[in-house]
């Protein structure tokens, strides 16, 4: 029977070790999904010597008022005949304790430690395991007693926040609830079974507990409570008689005290026809058989919630990332695997298989049409400039046939506005190519590991697009100075001359000077021009993916390998320094995947051999 409450424990403990319980979590953790006894009274009830009962030591803080001021999750584990008891806390994992008046005294320290020696009180638990051959498997919390008013140094919420604590634990339904009452006490105003109406109305999950029945005024007895006249839970009321002061004064031992108890119900008139369900062991053997049948009940669900962990852990873990390796030529081949990733995401953008690499051709197809189509050559090659240029090459002597010279000066000065389209578009795309880098960079899961290098990354590939695009400068102005170098004179030649529509083939300075003429030197300069634009048109964009994105796409990362393979195991590590907070999360996601994976496990056992 103990084999599953045990795996429960075990269980328990271990989410306890990392940090995978406590109330008010977002999401349900394995420890909230198990099966535990909370114990709730008020103060002076007989909590304490009830706990001490069970276990069969004497290890808990006493004294009048409020003692257990934080909550206590006491685990027992049931030992082999002849080995020594001893008991252990969380917070000091390699001490072990065999002397029980020192776990009282380290309750009582740890608990100061958070409340400095006042009367307040923390919801921070104690954890404790108690290994004893005369225990049952169970878990235990000992919660703050329920009290009615605050007293000197206390704060006035007192009240508020000790029944806030207790509610943390029994409003789950997975929580048991051990509600203890001094029999001397009207149970219509006991503490335990108010809260217990409030959260467990049919009494399903609430265990009854009556101390101090050897304390009842004489001629009376507990019995209408004892059989369920009272007050009916659907588990059975259990009557304890715990040591008096007299007793633990004289250090009676728990032993001796078992008997004893035992002695009063076989030899009560009133309680002897009940002695057999009465008593801490009793109540041991009933909450330890009900939480085995709840958790049997409940293994189905708690097997369900532990492969959804498994599940989601096992995605985290591998999201996060495998450890680092240690030697160098294992961490140079990680650094060149991480940055071949990024590589491969930057080319999917380039390519198509990421939307972003069709603003590129956006470049090309509407804003380099648009800027060449807003370019000033109107204002340029208006009458007025070209007779002016004109007149200014001439200088002092007119041109005889066609103003060669003015011709010159016109598309050369014309042709140089072609520049600002050109380099505008070669900007453009090198925007384009360090937006798609940040992108990659952040879409790599892997670098986002480590934060060095990926800045490193960042950084490499942004310098190379940086001399990208003073190549695809350089090249798409030296595509515009080209066609100012050379004019292609067979356009010009085939313009008709002026001296084969006219019977004067040397036409007066009078008429070279005639707004006519300017007009048609504008329009032949504006033709060429456009002839031009067209040109370049098409050769601009080639120019630049040429030289900005097949080289981006070939050799986006060629200068950071080279300084990879001249680094030292140093620098190499330096750039595998992953973010500790991701560590540390990795870390932890591993110890509760191996907590989750062994729980399931030994369920799985445990279900196969039951």
């Amino acid at each position: 029977m103990d084999t599953l409450i045990a795996l429960v424990n075990r269980i328990q403990h271990a989410c306890t070790v990392l940090g995978d319980h406590g109330a008010g979590a977002a999401l349900p953790t394995l420890w909230e999904a198990l099966p535990s006894v909370a114990v709730v009274g008020g103060q002076s009830s007989g909590k304490s010597s009830v706990l001490e009962s069970i276990v069969g030591r004497d290890f808990l803080p006493r004294g009048s008022g409020i003692v257990t001021r934080r909550p206590l999750v006491l685990q027992l584990h049931k030992i082999d005949q002849g080995l020594q008891d001893y008991a252990e806390f969380l917070h000091l994992p390699k001490k072990r304790f065999t002397d029980f008046s020192m776990v009282r005294k380290e309750i009582e320290d740890e608990t100061d430690r958070l409340t400095e020696k006042t009367k307040r009180i923390s919801p921070v638990p104690i954890h404790l395991r108690i290994y004893s051959p005369n225990v049952v498997n169970l878990t235990l919390i000992d919660l703050p007693g329920l009290t009615k008013v605050a007293v000197e140094e206390q704060p006035e919420s007192i009240v508020q926040d000790i029944e806030n604590m207790i509610h943390s634990y029994v409003d789950k339904p997975n929580c048991l609830i051990l509600a203890i009452t001094p029999a001397n006490q009207d149970i219509a105003t006991s503490d335990a079974i108010k809260v217990s109406r409030q959260v467990d109305p049919a009494g399903e999950r609430t265990f009854g507990v009556l101390t101090k029945l050897d304390l009842m005024d004489k001629g009376t007895n507990a019995l209408d409570v004892l059989e369920g006249r009272s007050y009916r839970l659907q588990n059975p009321w259990v009557g304890i008689v715990n040591r008096s002061q007299a007793d633990i004064n004289r250090n009676v031992d728990m032993i001796a005290a078992r008997w004893r108890e035992r002695e009063f119900f076989t030899t009560s008139p009133d309680y002897s026809h009940l002695a057999s369900q009465m008593g801490s062991e009793y109540l041991a053997r009933i909450l330890s058989k009900h939480l085995e049948s709840v958790i049997r009940v409940r293994i189905p669900k708690i097997a369900s919630l532990i492969n959804r962990n498994i599940d989601e852990l096992e995605a985290e873990v591998t999201r996060l990332g495998r450890p680092v390796a240690v030697d160098a030529g294992a961490q140079l081949y990680t650094i060149l695997e991480l940055c071949r990733d990024f590589e491969q995401v930057f080319k999917e953008y380039l390519d198509g298989g990421r939307p972003g690499g069709d603003r590129i051709y956006r470049v090309f197809d509407h804003q380099l049409p648009a800027a060449l189509r807003k370019l000033p050559l109107d204002r340029h090659l208006s009458l007025q400039n070209v007779r002016k240029v004109i007149s200014e090459a001439d200088g002092y002597q007119p041109h005889l046939i066609a103003p060669e010279q003015g011709y010159r000066r016109l598309l050369e000065s014309s042709l140089h506005y072609f520049k600002g389209p050109a380099q505008a578009s070669v900007d453009a795309v090198h925007f384009l190519l360090k937006e798609i880098v940040r992108k990659s960079i952040a879409e790599t899961q892997e670098l986002k590991r480590f934060p060095t290098l990926q800045a490193e990354v960042g950084a490499a590939a942004n310098e190379a697009l940086e001399r990208f695009r003073e190549d695809g400068r350089k090249t798409t102005l030296r595509l515009v100075e080209m066609e100012s170098s050379y004019i292609t004179v067979d356009f010009f030649r085939k313009l008709p001359q002026e001296a084969e529509k006219g019977m004067n083939p040397a036409p007066s300075s009078v008429e070279h000077y005639a707004e006519g003429h300017f007009q048609r030197i504008g329009s032949n300069v504006s033709s060429y021009v456009g002839m031009v634009s067209e040109t370049l048109r098409n050769s601009i964009p080639k120019a630049v993916v040429h030289c900005q994105v097949r080289e981006a796409k070939r050799s986006l990362l060629d200068h950071f390998y080279a300084e990879l393979g001249k680094m030292e195991e140093r620098q190499l590590s330096q750039l595998l320094g992953e973010n500790f907070e991701l560590k540390e999360r990795r870390q932890q996601c591993a110890n509760r995947l191996e907590l989750y994976r062994s729980a399931r496990d030994e369920i799985e056992a445990v279900c196969w051999s039951g």
